[in-house]
């Protein structure tokens, strides 16, 4: 196995099982994830939260169904943010949509298992090129995913961030019409999903970077001005754990370029 690249940060975030539950809700405001009784998923979360995503995969991995959300969250999340390993990157997104494919064939009402379904197919269809991978299909596969959870928790943050993403990306890759016909992406309804993303959890420094690019790659110069503020509100943001951390960290990036 490839030696995973260390959460550049770690020492940071000193989460224990019991400050995880106290902090869930504020935590979890992005994926809704409901809070788990045992104590040691609540351990592999604090894991998750304080950087040690390769520690917090194999905990929920060896926790098997119930662990699976913690365990493909810790794998997407590293995989998006840290490794660089291009093949490596690859392989944690397709094991991590397997494993979610699974999760859904025997927990059909775990909404997360068809989010963290469609954010791997999502950020592997990147990985290979988003037009190849619309040829493959896996687009409308993302797409049916994130709807279904949209339509079961109509306030869940992450996934209109997800799918207003999506919509903004196939009109980036293959245009407006063939995008509308081909794929029933819509520059209105991405912009629209991303804006009521930030409504129900307005301190999300993700939400604000994928809204900032959407309207770039859907706008171009004309929202730079704009866009560029989301950058700099999104980098001024107070991360609470790892994953905000790195989210903080990629909208300083954007800024610098």
């Amino acid at each position: 196995m490839a030696k995973w690249t260390t959460f550049p940060f770690a020492g940071d975030y000193n989460f224990d099982a019991e400050r995880v539950r106290n902090q869930w809700a504020r935590l979890h405001a992005g994926d809704l994830e409901p809070l788990p009784d045992d104590p040691g998923l609540l351990q592999a979360w604090a894991c998750f939260h304080n950087g040690d995503f390769y520690k917090a995969m194999h905990l929920g991995l060896d926790m098997g169904l119930a662990g699976l959300n913690v365990a493909n969250k810790a794998a997407c999340v590293y995989a998006t943010y840290l490794e660089q390993q291009e093949a490596h990157r690859l392989a944690l997104f397709v094991e991590a949509a397997e494993r979610a494919e699974t999760q859904i064939k025997q927990q059909p009402d775990n909404i997360n298992a068809y989010y963290w379904h469609a954010y791997a197919l999502a950020r592997y269809s990147q990985g290979i090129s988003v037009a190849r991978a619309l040829a493959q299909g896996l687009g409308t596969q993302v797409k049916t995913d994130l709807e279904h959870v949209i339509q079961q928790q109509p306030t869940h943050p992450d996934a209109h961030i997800a799918l207003g993403s999506f919509h903004a990306e196939v009109i980036d890759k293959v245009g407006e019409l063939i995008g509308a016909m081909a794929y029933g992406a819509h520059k209105t309804t991405g912009l629209t999903l991303l804006q009521q993303a930030l409504q129900f959890n307005m301190t999300s420094a993700l939400g604000m970077v994928e809204y900032a690019r959407a309207m770039l790659m859907l706008d171009g110069d004309a929202m730079m001005h704009e866009a560029t503020r989301l950058y700099q509100q999104a980098a001024s943001t107070q991360p609470i754990d790892a994953m905000e951390r790195l989210d903080v960290e990629m909208a300083k990036a954007e800024l610098e370029d």
